[in-house]
Order: structure tokens, then C-alpha cells, then sequence
């Protein structure tokens, strides 16, 4: 358990540094320089050697990052982990409410599905990243977190909502969703306010401040949790918590030295279907796969023979049986915290896993003592996706579609359990070293 522990930790860790896609992966490239990886230009000729690592970013918050190996790409093919950084959440619109009743409000746009009442009577900032006129003359950008409550979204007193507790709360996204910012002060536009805000914040001159790309999140820390520390709970488990289980199976020396070509692929927008220049429905991940291809001078038939040979673990959050609601689940393919990892089957390929990947994934839990699960989506409830089959399709790849049990998924605060986050990272090093 001490292992386990530790690794939920270094999770924890790793998502309390990383309040947007952006800074995640600001992060997960800190993590991999102190490996010795090296950083690839997109727009520059790539000079490859074998067991050499590397990695590349696009557009800040998409990465892709490869161990080349030993063997030829024809003959070992490439042994792909995706996810995805980004998270379902609030994103705050370009221009800023006019101190409405005294108030200076940031309107926002709902980001993916989440579940808008677990924002109330949080304590929240924002993160993201600014584009700004440097002194050439040209476009520059750089992160930006306030890191400290900044913005609140107060709840209505029940004595002005009699019915809350038995309707539910719901938020009308246009006039109750706007985030209180601050009073507002007498002569001064709301725009310009924020600016100084941003201003103070990054000491970017707000005369220079272009545009920004700026979400809510919750301030409060992960934390282990649970009688005996067996669960933890953090913000945006789906889906970082997939990122860094593939991300502490791949650093690890002796995974680093595996023969084949390694892959951890890890997306933006996939909560919003991934159609973008940096979605898994982009050609991000099969430029970086043909480039390796062109840089090892290998034929276009050896880059389809590697593809042939390929495999490609999906992996996001799967959801956990709540005992409080028990019909909300199929009764037979129920996903229990701290039992393993869940194998996501779906008839209509919501989920790319078919009869071939499930038993190879179930393979590489039972080499390793890992237990594993098996989920199917109740029949009449409309089932969700994953970057899976996007990126099997468009590479022609077998592909599983796996995640850990999670709890109150879309959630700004959800739960999981800390030997499952334990058990993916072993059976990831597995599918890495077999």
C-alpha cells in the first residue's frame, strides 16, 4: 500500500499543478526533460537515433511523446497510450460583464458536460494562458494562474428556492452561471479592470494584452480521504489521472530500455469532440507516427506494416458503481473503486475495445496480479466516448478502451481509489515491456 500511496500522492501532486490543459502539459514536459527527453520542433527536420527520447508539443496543450526503440517500426509496430487533458468545466468569454448591480461578473461558456452545480459555493480562480505583442512587434504567449480564491458562483438561500432539495439545482447558463469577480469600482470599465488584473498578475502591459483562453477551477487541494486512506478526490480526475499512470509507466529505466517504440499520446478537446488541429481527430498523432517513419528513411509500406503491428491502450475514467443509486447501473457489469481496471465494452464502438484487445489487456492484468473489471453501459441510458475509436479509425490500429473506476465523473471534485491508480500503472508497464 506505501507504493500505492505515494503514487496517488505524486497524482495529486501533479494535477494541483495543472488548473488547465496548458499547464499540464507545462508540467508533464518538466517531468520529461529531467529524463533527458528531448523537445521536436514541428516546423524543423527531425534527426532521430534509436533509443533516443522524445517529445512534441502542439499549440501548447497536446502532447506527443516517444521512446524510438531498437527494432525495426515494421516489425515491433508502436504500443501507443492515449488520453486526453482537458476537462469539462466553465471558460470564460472574451469580453467582461458590465458591473451589473454593482458587480463586475466574467460571463462563461460551458466547456464539455460537467455537472454545473458542483461549481456553487467553490472557491474558485483562473488558469490559462494570454497572447500578448511582444517588443518585436510580434504574437507571444505565456501561462497564467491566479492561484487563490478569485471568482465564486454563490447558491441562492433555500428560502429562495423552496424547492432545491427536491428538483435539484439547475443553472440557467446564460443569466446564472456569470462568476462574481469584485465589486465594481466607480469610473472604471470592466474590460480594463480585468486587464489590470492580468497585468498585475504576469506583468504583461495590458496595452499589449491581445486575447486569453482562461477557465475556472476549483482551488481546493487533492486529498487522500476514507477510513484507512483508500480513496483520494481532486478536480479533474477525468482526465489526468490517465495521463499520469501512463506517464509513471513510461518513466521508469526499465521501460525506457524496451526495444520497441513506445508512444504516449495525450489530446485536447476531447470533451468537446476532439475536432481540432490538436484533437485525437486531428492528424497530430499520425504526423508524429509518419514523421518517425520518414526519419528513419523507412518506406511508406514499413509505416503501414508498423501501424499493422500497433496497439493502442485508450484510457480515461470509467464509471464507478455508487451503492446509493444502484439502478443507475447494468446489475452485471458493475465497476467497483479498488477492484482494478475496467475494460469498456460497447456494441455500437462507443468504445473501440473488441474481443482481440479485451483479452490481450486482460492478458497483461493477470502477468501482473492485476485485477481487472469488465463495464457495459446500462441499455436505455445513452452511452459516452473516448478519443478510442477516433484514433483506431483514423490510424487503422487494434485498440482497448480501459480507465478506473471513478465516482461523480464531470464533477468538479471527483473521487477514485488509490490501488486502482496503483494496479493501471503496473499493468501499463506490462503493455510496455511486452
Amino acid at each position: 500500500m506505501t507504493d500505492a500511496l505515494h503514487q496517488a500522492q505524486q497524482l495529486l501532486d501533479f494535477i494541483d499543478a495543472s488548473p488547465s490543459p496548458s499547464h499540464a502539459v507545462s508540467v508533464i514536459v518538466e517531468k520529461l526533460l529531467a529524463f533527458h527527453f528531448i523537445p521536436l520542433d514541428e516546423k524543423s527536420k527531425w534527426d532521430l537515433q534509436a533509443g533516443g527520447r522524445y517529445f512534441v508539443v502542439r499549440d501548447d496543450s497536446s502532447i506527443v511523446i516517444f521512446v524510438l526503440g531498437h527494432q525495426a517500426i515494421a516489425d515491433s509496430g508502436f504500443k501507443i497510450i492515449g488520453a486526453h487533458t482537458d476537462s469539462p468545466g466553465l471558460r470564460i468569454k472574451p469580453n467582461i460583464s458590465a458591473g451589473a448591480d454593482g458587480f463586475f461578473r466574467l460571463g462563461v461558456e460551458v466547456y464539455g458536460s460537467p455537472i454545473l452545480a458542483t461549481f456553487a459555493d467553490r472557491d474558485l480562480s483562473l488558469a490559462g494562458r494570454i497572447s500578448y505583442q511582444d517588443a518585436d512587434g510580434g504574437v507571444s504567449r505565456c501561462l497564467v494562474n491566479f492561484d487563490r480564491p478569485l471568482l465564486r458562483l454563490p447558491n441562492l438561500a433555500i428560502h429562495l428556492n423552496r424547492g432545491v432539495n427536491d428538483d435539484g439545482l439547475k443553472l440557467q447558463k446564460q443569466m446564472e452561471l456569470p462568476l462574481l469577480l469584485a465589486r465594481a469600482v466607480e469610473g472604471q470599465l470592466p474590460q480594463d479592470y480585468f486587464l489590470a488584473l492580468l497585468e498585475q498578475q504576469t506583468g504583461i502591459g495590458k496595452a499589449a494584452i491581445l486575447s486569453w483562453e482562461l477557465n475556472a477551477y476549483d482551488t481546493q487541494k487533492g486529498s487522500l480521504w476514507g477510513a484507512n486512506s483508500e480513496f483520494f478526490s481532486d478536480s479533474q480526475l477525468d482526465n489526468l489521472a490517465s495521463c499520469d499512470a501512463a506517464l509513471q509507466a513510461l518513466l521508469d529505466e526499465s521501460v525506457l530500455q524496451s526495444d520497441a517504440t513506445l508512444v504516449c499520446a495525450f489530446f485536447d478537446h476531447e470533451e468537446i469532440g476532439s475536432e481540432s488541429k490538436k484533437g485525437a481527430d486531428g492528424n497530430f498523432l499520425p504526423d508524429v507516427l509518419m514523421r518517425i517513419g520518414y526519419a528513419l528513411e523507412a518506406e511508406h509500406e514499413d509505416v503501414s506494416r508498423a501501424l499493422a503491428n500497433s496497439f493502442l491502450i485508450s484510457a480515461d475514467m470509467a464509471h464507478a458503481y455508487q451503492p446509493n443509486f444502484p439502478n443507475a447501473y447494468d446489475a452485471d457489469h458493475k465497476a467497483l473503486v479498488n477492484n482494478g481496471p475496467v475494460i469498456k465494452v460497447n456494441a455500437s464502438q462507443r468504445y473501440s475495445t473488441e474481443s482481440l484487445s479485451e483479452a490481450q489487456f486482460a492478458q497483461w492484468c493477470e502477468l501482473e496480479n492485476v485485477p481487472y473489471q469488465k463495464y457495459s453501459h446500462r441499455c436505455d441510458l445513452p452511452c459516452g466516448t473516448t478519443i478510442g475509436p477516433i484514433t483506431s479509425a483514423k490510424l487503422g490500429i487494434r485498440s482497448v478502451d480501459v480507465g478506473n473506476p471513478l465516482w461523480a465523473m464531470h464533477s468538479i471534485r471527483e473521487s477514485a481509489g488509490v490501488l486502482d491508480h496503483h494496479y493501471m500503472i503496473k499493468v501499463m508497464r506490462r503493455f510496455f515491456t511486452s
